[in-house]
């Protein structure tokens, strides 16, 4: 099974800047292994995104290891859009108007 081509909405990269300057004023270098998490789970989700579940519609998530994150993505015929990268007790309608 080939990797799906990973496009990242500018929200998406939005989220994940502010959570990697949030752990890395926390302790230096915990925002790079929160990077690192995120591109595995990126990875993870290009290689088989349909064992992800769904939240919404068409929107699946995967939860990044080590940290309490999702990453909301939908699945296209040779891609994955990442909608969201949001703390598990954000609101999930925060998402929900990105679709």
């Amino acid at each position: 099974m080939s990797k799906k081509q990973v496009i990242v909405r500018p929200e998406a990269e939005s989220d994940i800047k502010d959570a990697y300057q949030w752990y890395e004023a926390q302790r230096k270098g915990l925002g790079e292994n929160f990077l690192l998490c995120i591109e595995e789970a990126l990875s993870r989700a290009s290689r088989n995104p349909a064992i992800y579940s769904v939240v919404h519609k068409d929107v699946r998530r995967i939860l990044i290891h080590r940290f309490p994150f999702g990453l909301f993505f939908i699945e296209r015929e040779k891609s994955i859009s990442i909608l969201a990268v949001l703390h598990a007790r954000r609101n999930p309608k925060t998402w929900k108007g990105r679709t």
